[in-house]
């Protein structure tokens, strides 16, 4: 099927992730507020989160697809079959050996990790045991990252885009069952972690039926570090790290709160908003980019490369910014409107919504990445991006780390500085990776391309404009839809709709063009494949 329909499949499907997600987050903070508890909950959930996004979300799968592709096309599905089934064996081992290596050592990481409750043995140990709890997610997702690519290069997307949703289901039932069996927040929180888990099993189930009924069979053997998995490796490591510098730099960023009451829970729920289009956008892209890409390389097709990369790129500037917008604009509206409630206070949403303004002209780089690495995995290198990752995580901690204490030292709220860096080493990494395209003559921006990104933001200054009215009249609204909730959904599509007739009227596309980018392929798989 066409890029903007492959993007759209997994677009929609992801949505719905979302919506339960963001569920679950108001159960959370309605439960916890942006105390104790929820803090524990946010370290419990970083690293199984971070591997989570690096391969799970595809930056293992960008690394994998070539690799995994090439063999298919050169000698056959059983070739490929056996490549997978080394690649999945040796890495699930390696990660189901560093699972049970971390769960050991936590206890004497978590007063690191958790610096601001080192003091408080109860919130110490509680944060242990959930994080023990959630780790073996990891693993699961190990399997699944593999078999997720198997399933894009087989041209099969939306069970890939589905199977996320089970984490947030698989959390929010105890979260919501957990208030009529117990009072005891700590055991519900327990058992929240322990739901992580759970999904990771469900989600790799899945996608191993999903894989099975493609016709190829893989299989969990003794792990053997055979010359295609040292080549898979090699790739895909360096791969991973480049596609989730981001992550990395949310972790940095969460390292550093940890001496902080409170701040990491203000990182946990910008991180939600503000990642909600990387999520939509910038990883359907990427993976839908990313066979496409290396077709066009084996065969030679340069022009069409580039053709390719255009409507990556414009199709994840044309969703990605008035995103950005909005969350710029009025995020206190956004924030205060959904998630204000329980334990959760005005307070707490005025100090998200400040770190959320920084983090916000930092999306478009985050969604970026994800479009201008896919040209370098579909060409087999990894080393460069991987380079640039690096640079950008350095970046994050000097530059962070030093405006964090600068803040707090003069009575500024630190997260705001690391909210900062974090929106400059994304763009950074842009830089570096676009530079390096255009410097290679792989993707050069034409003046037809800058025209029609020019009259983008003009359109997205309308909405953001409209947005910004709206948020001035913020009391107003409330009172006049009766609910700040049912507000907050009015201006938001209003806002939609004011941003597609802007579209319209300044001619950045035409319904003839929606029409056409949505147009199946000649001889293309079907969309849903569930």
């Amino acid at each position: 099927m066409s890029l903007a329909r492959n993007t759209l499949v997994q677009s929609g499907l992801t949505l719905g992730s979302r919506v339960l997600g963001f569920a679950r987050d108001l159960a959370l903070s309605a439960s916890f507020g942006q105390g104790a508890l929820m803090d524990v909950w946010a370290t419990a959930l970083m690293l199984p989160n971070l591997f989570r996004r690096l391969f799970a979300e595809g930056a293992f799968a960008q690394a994998f697809v070539p690799i995994y592709g090439s063999v298919r096309e050169k000698e056959g599905e059983a070739a490929a079959a056996e490549v997978a089934s080394q690649a999945v064996s040796f890495i699930f081992a390696v990660v189901a050996a560093f699972c049970i290596a971390m769960q050991a050592a936590l206890p004497w990481i978590m007063p690191w990790l958790l610096s601001a409750w080192r003091d408080d043995a109860g919130v110490t140990r509680t944060a242990v045991i959930a994080t023990q709890l959630a780790m073996p997610y990891l693993a699961c997702m190990t399997i699944a990252s593999l078999l997720s690519g198997v399933l894009n290069t087989g041209g099969r997307f939306a069970l890939t885009a589905a199977v996320p949703v089970f984490l947030n289901i698989c959390t929010l039932i105890p979260l919501v069952a957990g208030r009529f069996v117990t009072d005891d927040a700590t055991l519900i929180l327990l058992a929240t972690s322990a739901a992580v888990t759970a999904s990771g099993v469900v989600q790799a189930g899945l996608l191993w039926w999903g894989v099975s009924r493609l016709g190829v069979r893989v299989r969990l053997g003794l792990p053997r570090l055979s010359p295609t998995v040292k080549r898979a490796l090699g790739l895909a490591v360096p791969g991973a790290l480049a596609g989730g510098a981001m992550q990395i730099n949310s972790v940095v960023s969460q390292v550093l709160t940890g001496s902080d009451e409170g701040a990491r829970s203000v990182l946990y729920n910008a991180d939600r908003l503000y990642q909600l289009p990387l999520g939509l956008i910038g990883v359907a892209i990427g993976l839908a980019l990313v066979p496409r890409l290396t077709r066009a390389f084996v065969s030679g097709d340069e022009a069409g490369g580039r053709r390719t990369l255009d409507d990556g790129f414009t199709l994840a500037m044309v969703f990605t910014l008035p995103a950005a917008a909005a969350l710029l604009v009025i995020p206190y509206f956004i924030i205060d409107a959904t998630v204000t409630r329980g334990a959760f206070t005005s307070a707490d949403a005025a100090r998200t919504a400040d770190a959320l303004r920084q983090f916000a002209w930092g999306v478009p780089a985050f969604v970026l990445a994800k479009v201008l690495t896919p040209p370098f995995f579909a060409r087999q290198d990894t080393r460069r991006p991987m380079i640039y990752a690096v640079t950008a995580v350095v970046f994050t901690v000097v530059v962070g780390a030093g405006l964090f204490y600068l803040f707090r030292r003069n009575g500024i709220d630190g997260v705001l500085g690391l909210a900062i860096a974090t929106s400059l080493s994304a763009w950074l990494n842009v830089g570096l990776l676009a530079g390096t395209l255009m410097r290679e003559n792989v993707w050069r921006p034409s003046p037809a391309f800058i025209g029609r990104m020019s009259r983008v933001l003009a359109a997205v200054a309308v909405m953001a404009g409209a947005l910004l009215l709206a948020g001035w009249q913020y009391p107003l609204l409330s009172r006049l839809f009766l609910a700040k909730e049912m507000a907050v959904l009015v201006v938001c599509g209003g806002g939609a709709v004011v941003y597609a007739l802007a579209l319209l009227g300044l001619r950045a596309t035409s319904l003839r063009e929606l029409r056409g980018v949505l147009r199946r392929e000649p001889g293309a798989a079907p969309a849903i494949d569930l």
